[in-house]
């Protein structure tokens, strides 16, 4: 019970620090921060905070790593918003130290591909093409403190910009994870995450050339970017198994997302699992749209995928190779955000 109070306390102190604020959003950047790659938890709409674990976790809520028996190593590759030629290629991995700690390193790289060049003389192009980038590189570490409570901490690196023009910040991510009752079937779970400092663009991609008015020569001019916010937020989740007999279970999960630059999001998702073998998930996310009563995010809430667990060896709890599906769909023109990940475990 005494844990139970903290986790609650520590919730609603959190809670005060983040309010949706659509408003703000379009003074917000690093949207990237806020895509999730990895496609078994993407498979039911990102609900499963107080849950999560393995390489996802950091992304999800870091705590989960702490619940990695050995070793765990995961690649994903997404195709966001389908149609857009925006790939985003992540790998991470897992491992267990000193018995009850872990370590995960992670790294998302995002390709937008070959975008035209144009120029107030050609804006129609023909000069060349340039392709914008965006890298997220992570490492954390959790321990985990009794049977019960797990807590971690993941530093985060994040890049993006073009050949003449980047930004780069430091970024921080904390979590905890509280699992509960016969056989811990019950889970909470609250994170912070993308917590920094703001950031600016730079580089000569912010300078040109120009006449000097009444002086007949030219001087190189430059300008400074505005300062941008990183979409820091708090969520909190929870969820129950139900063994439905001794090969079959079924987790539900709730979440709730408030976000410092744009709507606050709340999820519920539902996974079946049979022998730990094939698991099943949907999800389904709204947005607070009471503002302007609009739905303002490409993807409309509604996400599903599978996971075939390949055991590699007779022993059991022995070394497993996974592969992992999820679609998210989304509003047109788009055909739906896909991603495909293989895990393997030691």
């Amino acid at each position: 019970m005494k844990k139970i109070s903290i986790l609650t306390i520590v919730s609603l102190v959190s809670g005060s620090l983040f309010a949706g604020n659509p408003q703000r959003v379009g003074s917000a950047g690093a949207s990237e921060l806020l895509n999730n790659s990895w496609a078994r938890n993407s498979g039911w709409g990102n609900v499963n905070t107080a849950g999560v674990r393995g390489v996802e976790s950091v992304f999800l809520n870091i705590a989960g790593i702490a619940n990695v028996e050995n070793l765990e190593l995961a690649f994903s590759n997404t195709q966001w918003l389908s149609g857009s030629d925006i790939t985003i290629n992540s790998i991470g991995l897992v491992k267990t130290v000193g018995g009850s700690g872990a370590l995960a390193i992670s790294l998302s790289n995002f390709s937008y591909g070959d975008l035209i060049v144009r120029t107030e003389a050609q804006p129609d192009g023909g000069i060349s093409t340039i392709s914008p980038y965006a890298a997220i590189i992570t490492g954390g570490y959790a321990q985990k403190f009794t049977e019960s409570i797990f807590g971690g901490v993941n530093l985060k690196f994040y890049n993006q910009g073009l050949p003449n023009l980047s930004v780069s910040a430091l970024l921080v991510d904390a979590g905890v994870q509280y699992h509960t009752g016969k056989d811990n079937r019950l889970k909470f779970g609250i994170t912070l995450r993308n917590i920094g400092p703001s950031a600016a663009f730079g580089g000569d991609g912010l300078s040109i050339q120009a006449t000097v008015p009444g002086g007949g020569y030219s001087q190189t001019f430059s300008s400074r970017s505005a300062k941008f916010e990183f979409p820091s937020n708090l969520v909190i989740g929870g969820s129950y198994d139900f063994y439905l007999g001794s090969d079959q279970m079924l987790t539900a999960a709730i979440n709730f997302q408030s976000n410092s630059l744009q709507k606050d999001e709340y999820g519920l998702g539902l996974e079946y699992s049979f022998r730990q073998t094939f698991m099943a998930r949907v999800g389904y996310t709204i947005f607070d749209n009471r503002i302007d009563r609009q739905q303002t995010n490409v993807h409309t809430g509604l996400a599903a995928g599978v996971s075939f667990m390949l055991p590699m060896s007779k022993d059991a709890g022995g070394n497993n190779l996974a592969l992992d599906y999820s679609f998210r769909a989304t509003r047109t023109p788009f055909l739906g955000t896909h991603s495909l990940g293989i895990r393997l475990t030691l």
